[in-house]
């Protein structure tokens, strides 16, 4: 590009010629002056803004200042929404763990009102290091964890409350309850004479001496697999406990549970008599472990006092006591 310039004080014209270099140093600095000069005003206007108070740059100095409290606004909105939804999370991981704590309680014999869960425990100590303020990333992290750990208590409480209903089965399926209001047994579980035959034998259970019509009870839940006449036994009932344990009773007067019905722990399944191989009213009691023979005494005296387990403990007595059953 030739540009000629004319003058009155130049005697000749002059030529200048402008190469593509040229227009390229003259765009850059052009914009360089131009962001220089926007950057100054900038600076000056909002430093001195205060001092000048022009209307124009007050609005404007407002208006930046409005639309920088609305996104910190937006921010904390956000992340306040954010931390809501953790904790009301960790609130009905709260109301799981205290329903659950309810329910473990019961099965292990605790009483949820010896422990206070609703006053926050005392804590305290001395400050060792320079104390500061949690940074939002920081509490967020806290929550997270605390949120972690919930989950990781809740899911203990679920097994040990799993562990704890299955003991609590085991256990009411164990024949543990006197099956009869007796003082005293009338024989005990071994060998002992025959109260008939005066010979030696295994007697496979206790006797209870009791009187007659006086009420049978299961000593545990279970399903009546056997209501029939033996010719040993009389009127005899067998309960199937679960977990291969079946208790017996002997020498009934009167039946009134039939095969196949589910009965409770201290339901009435008949009465006392001296049916069969008997030589007066008591109640031959048995209970067998995978069709063993077990003495009745070690399931007796697990849930009894002790003042109540005499009244299951061996004895034996002189003739006037009944006995009876070929075991």
């Amino acid at each position: 590009m030739h540009i000629i310039v004319f003058a009155h004080r130049l005697a000749t014209p002059r030529s200048v010629t402008l190469t593509a270099r040229h227009v390229i140093f003259a765009s850059i600095f052009a914009t360089l002056a131009i962001i220089a000069g926007a950057a100054l005003l900038y600076y000056v206007s909002f430093k001195y803004a205060a001092a000048i108070r022009l209307p124009i740059l007050e609005t404007l100095v407002k208006n930046l200042q409005a639309s920088e409290a609305r996104r910190n606004e937006e921010f904390l909105r956000q992340n306040l929404n954010a931390m809501a939804v953790k904790l009301g999370e960790m609130q009905a991981q709260l109301m799981r763990l205290d329903a659950l704590g309810e329910r473990v309680s019961g099965l292990a014999g605790v009483k949820p009102q010896e422990f206070r869960t609703s006053d926050p425990p005392g804590r305290g100590g001395a400050i060792v290091s320079p104390m500061r303020d949690l940074s939002l990333g920081e509490f967020a992290r806290e929550l997270e964890m605390l949120s972690r750990g919930l989950e990781s208590r809740a899911d203990f409480l679920n097994v040990a409350e799993s562990e704890l209903f299955n003991a609590k089965l085991k256990a009411k399926r164990l024949p543990t309850a006197l099956p009869v209001n007796a003082e005293y047994n009338a024989s005990g579980f071994g060998y002992r004479i025959d109260p008939i035959t005066g010979q030696s034998a295994m007697h496979e259970g206790i006797d209870f001496i009791t009187q007659p019509g006086s009420p049978i009870v299961a000593a545990a839940g279970g399903v009546v697999i056997a209501a029939e006449w033996h010719h040993a036994f009389g009127n005899m009932i067998e309960i199937d406990h679960g977990g291969e344990i079946v208790t017996r009773y002997a020498h009934a007067s009167v039946m009134n549970v039939k095969p196949g019905d589910i009965v409770k722990r201290g339901q009435k399944i008949a009465e006392v008599g001296s049916t069969g191989r008997s030589t007066g009213p008591h109640l031959h009691f048995e209970v067998r472990y995978r069709g063993l023979a077990q003495n009745p005494v070690k399931f007796l005296q697990a849930a009894q006092p002790v003042a109540a387990t005499a009244a299951v403990a061996p004895r034996q007595t002189g003739p006037k006591v009944a006995a009876g059953s070929p075991r």
